[in-house]
């Protein structure tokens, strides 16, 4: 018997609307699929900073690329497995890891004949990451998506390198052998990275031999920025010579964070026997890059507190007095304790130690004479010593 018009109409549209939910659900499920899919595969990625020197920019390229791919494996293993010591990654030869890699993105390249940088992404195949270091199949994040983690706990520590041999002073300009010292440097091992701006022209226009030796905190900011550090380290390095030989260098290293000095430091480095100048500056650089690691653990940027005396003779000494204060690298917060009409008793919260405070008052004119427990500060040329 054949059904009413009406009664099959109706029984196509509720097929209609079945199909209908299930092609939303499957839809629904693909893409749910697709975000775990995606979700897993950002656990097992990292991006790092590369940077590497090597006898043309081709080979710097490949060396950077298995550098950063070998750093970027280290930081998911640490993530998978919630520990930052983990035996089977060191044995690991260059080839393995390469296999390991499902793909890769460079983003930020800059190079020039000799050397690279740039930021690599990488994403290793999860099934053989699972096998190394044995965790379920599951995905590696507790409670959702944990993006590709940057090394933003490992930030390079940016160098500026000028050398003064005479009346020179230089930077960017050629010849610097001290720049090149540097440049010729092996990668750092450590946890802490040191890293030489390329000097192209954006570097140019950022700083300069003058600017960098003098602190402009602008100046120095940028260039640290631009090279994805808080940390621009001016190492000047004054020749000392016998005759036309180079007997050692003097080594003065000012460490700027966001632009604000934070941390001075001196020494020198004498010349071996039979040693040429190439290998003493790069047994200097070494010393001092070895030097900026060790700082970098120690927390050069810890605070002190002094308190001094500024003799006045009016209002107006002690405005100008504040505002030098103000603007020195080391001086992070002025308190005035009391004034009167002929001193104003203030507490001087820093960074470093009383010598490198000295030092960076003295670049805005100030001087600080005495002593714990009674220091006096003063415009240059007339403070007080004992």
């Amino acid at each position: 018997m054949a059904l009413p018009l009406e009664s099959t109409l109706a029984g196509a549209r509720t097929l209609c609307r079945c199909a209908g939910v299930a092609l939303l659900l499957l839809a629904m499920a693909m893409q749910s699929g697709a975000s775990l899919a995606e979700d897993q595969s950002a656990g097992f990625s990292a991006t790092v900073k590369v940077d590497a020197t090597a006898d043309s920019a081709a080979a710097a390229r490949e060396l950077a690329r298995i550098d950063g791919q070998r750093r970027a494996l280290g930081l998911v293993v640490d993530r998978l497995s919630g520990s930052s010591d983990n035996p089977k990654l060191a044995k690991l030869d260059d080839k393995t890891i390469t296999d390991m890699v499902e793909s890769f993105e460079v983003a930020n390249e800059r190079m020039s004949a000799v050397r690279y940088l740039a930021d690599y992404t990488f994403h290793f195949r999860p099934s053989k990451l699972r096998r190394l270091v044995r965790v379920a199949e599951a995905p590696p994040a507790e409670g959702g998506t944990k993006p590709a983690v940057p090394e933003s706990s490992s930030k390079p520590r940016v160098v500026l390198p000028v050398y003064r041999d005479s009346t020179r002073t230089a930077l960017w300009d050629d010849p610097n052998p001290w720049r090149e010292a540097w440049a010729q440097r092996s990668g750092d091992a450590g946890p802490v990275r040191v890293t030489v701006p390329l000097g192209d022209a954006s570097d140019l226009a950022a700083i300069d031999a003058g600017r960098a030796e003098s602190g402009k905190s602008d100046a120095l900011a940028a260039i640290a920025q631009r090279n994805g550090s808080d940390d621009a380290i001016v190492v000047l390095a004054t020749a000392r010579r016998q005759g036309d030989k180079l007997a050692g260098v003097d080594l003065s290293i000012k460490w700027y964070r966001s632009g604000r000095l934070s941390d001075t430091q001196a020494t020198s480095v004498d010349a071996l026997p039979g040693e040429s100048e190439g290998d003493l500056l790069r047994r200097a650089a070494d010393a001092v890059a070895a030097g900026i690691a060790g700082g970098a653990r120690k927390n050069p940027g810890q605070q002190a507190i002094l308190a001094a005396s500024v003799p006045i003779a009016s209002l107006s000494d002690w405005v100008m007095v504040r505002d030098r204060l103000a603007s020195a690298g080391a001086v992070r917060r002025i308190d005035l304790l009391s004034l009167s009409r002929q001193e104003a008793k203030i507490q001087i919260r820093y960074i470093g130690s009383a010598d490198q405070l000295k030092s960076s008052l003295a670049e805005v004119d100030l001087g600080l004479g005495g002593g714990d427990p009674i220091w006096v500060l003063q415009v240059s040329g007339t403070a007080s010593s004992r």
